[in-house]
């Protein structure tokens, strides 16, 4: 499947889709079916309308698209920084442990490089052993920072316990 997959920028036309994509892989019922699903943890909608269509709008974010929309993926680079953010990952139920993950975080790591990044960081709840192990065997490392996690903030759902704290990995990208 992956040998044919097309990795492109997201325009303003994907952003009904890209919607539809991350909740079907973070949340309710579809989001059960893939192994990535925070259905079990989080309540609500993963992220809005609105707020996607800011990020596909930022020019400090680049929010990829993978094959006829069965992934994406978002890198943030702020003006001079050489640490570049991965994040909004979500791959189709459907289409989980068929390479569309690894491919899209290739995707993800080059388009970084090509923006100036020397490393390539994500925040991941620290209870998703299963997640931060996947990373892991990427070449990604705990920095040993944990970062609070964002409650009350709009996008992030309504988490269903209270002590959530985001494990920092990341990823060197000169080697």
């Amino acid at each position: 499947m992956t040998a044919s997959l097309t990795v492109r920028v997201a325009e303003a036309v994907d952003v009904d889709s890209l919607l539809a994509l991350v909740h079907s892989a973070y949340r309710g019922p579809s989001g059960r079916e893939g192994w990535t699903s925070e259905a079990d943890l989080i309540d609500g909608p993963r992220t809005t309308r609105e707020l996607l269509a800011a990020d596909v709008a930022d020019p400090t974010i680049t929010v990829l698209v993978a094959g006829d929309l069965v992934g994406c993926a978002a890198v943030t680079l702020a003006s001079g920084s050489t640490t570049a953010s991965f994040g909004m990952f979500a791959v189709r139920p459907g289409g989980q442990r068929g390479g569309v993950g690894s491919t899209l975080l290739e995707a993800a790591e080059q388009t970084a490089r090509e923006r100036g990044a020397t490393t390539l960081e994500m925040c991941v709840i620290d209870r998703r052993t299963e997640l931060i192990a996947w990373y892991e065997r990427r070449g990604y490392v705990r920095s040993g920072e944990s970062r609070p996690f964002p409650y009350g903030e709009e996008g992030v759902g309504t988490p269903r316990d209270d002590d959530f704290r985001f494990a920092v990995l990341e990823k060197d990208l000169r080697g």
